[in-house]
């Protein structure tokens, strides 16, 4: 199946549902090429990028998890590769 790199960024303004996150995350593990947390104090928000080499279904998937949770945004940026 042909597979695209793919960045996933993450705002997280409710730290109840970072664990939900952190499953999902190890959940589609094998896909992950890396990934990068910052916890911004001043506007109490954490940012999370993860970059993912899969196919466009399993990227959805993931995106459309994440972004279901409750205080959370997650928008995908596929590369042409």
């Amino acid at each position: 199946m042909e597979t695209r790199v793919a960045i996933v960024g993450i705002i997280v303004e409710n730290d109840a549902v970072v664990c939900d996150i952190q499953n999902l995350l190890t959940e589609y593990s094998k896909y992950i090429i890396g990934r990068m947390g910052i916890p911004y104090q001043p506007k109490a928000v954490r940012i999370i990028s993860v970059v993912l080499d899969a196919p466009v279904d399993i990227i959805n998937a993931l995106t459309g998890k994440i972004g279901k949770l409750n205080g959370v945004n997650a928008k995908t940026v596929y590369s042409n590769v």
